[in-house]
């Protein structure tokens, strides 16, 4: 079909885009209106898109629909997405790293020194203001990360063991059930003796 109006195609409707309606993402123009996810239809833009050759997703869609597959990936709204958007040309500022717990008495419930609680994994003191209590202590809130990856948990979203704290996801890949189609990653089997 000719193209009589010189304008460029949109990417979902492939009518004619005006300036004053185009969306531009990775070479292709698109209408405002268009410019949806291809899955839920939620309006998208330059932070909320994910492309997959030439169709667009808002992320949650995209790792859903892409995303890694198996055990401690839900389907749900924690879901995992690798997506980090380094495709769309985001970069990430690596924040401070995370340090497992040093502490060698981290098992028991709270260290009181000069009547202030110790935090397991930084061993300084924890004030009332900045505390948070999950596994039986209380931690500072920037310290309350996973020992694994170190995203930050919640009271309701970890688990622990041997004094540490962990997220689900990294709790089971380490300590859960090991074997045939055991939270080995997409689709992978081990087979372990």
């Amino acid at each position: 079909m000719p193209n009589w109006g010189g304008g460029k195609k949109c990417g979902v409707c492939q009518k004619t885009v005006y300036f004053a309606e185009e969306v531009q993402c990775e070479g292709s123009s698109f209408h405002k209106s268009c410019f949806l996810c291809m899955v839920c239809k939620k309006n998208l833009d330059s932070t909320t898109v994910a492309v997959h050759g030439e169709e667009i997703y808002c992320k949650s869609c995209y790792g859903k629909k892409y995303g890694p597959k198996g055990y401690g990936y839900g389907q749900g709204a924690g879901t995992l997405s690798t997506d980090r958007g380094e495709s769309l040309g985001i970069k990430h500022e690596e924040g401070p790293s995370h340090r497992p717990t040093t502490n060698p008495n981290a098992a028991k419930f709270a260290q009181k020194i000069g009547g202030s609680e110790r935090c397991p994994r930084c061993s300084q003191a924890v004030y009332a203001a900045e505390k948070v209590i999950g596994a039986g202590k209380s931690w500072h809130k920037s310290c309350f990360r996973c020992a694994k990856c170190g995203k930050g948990l919640e009271s309701t979203t970890l688990a622990d063991k041997d004094g540490e704290i962990y997220c689900k996801g990294c709790y089971a890949k380490n300590f859960g059930p090991k074997g045939f189609g055991f939270g080995q990653g997409a689709g992978a089997l081990v087979h372990s003796e």
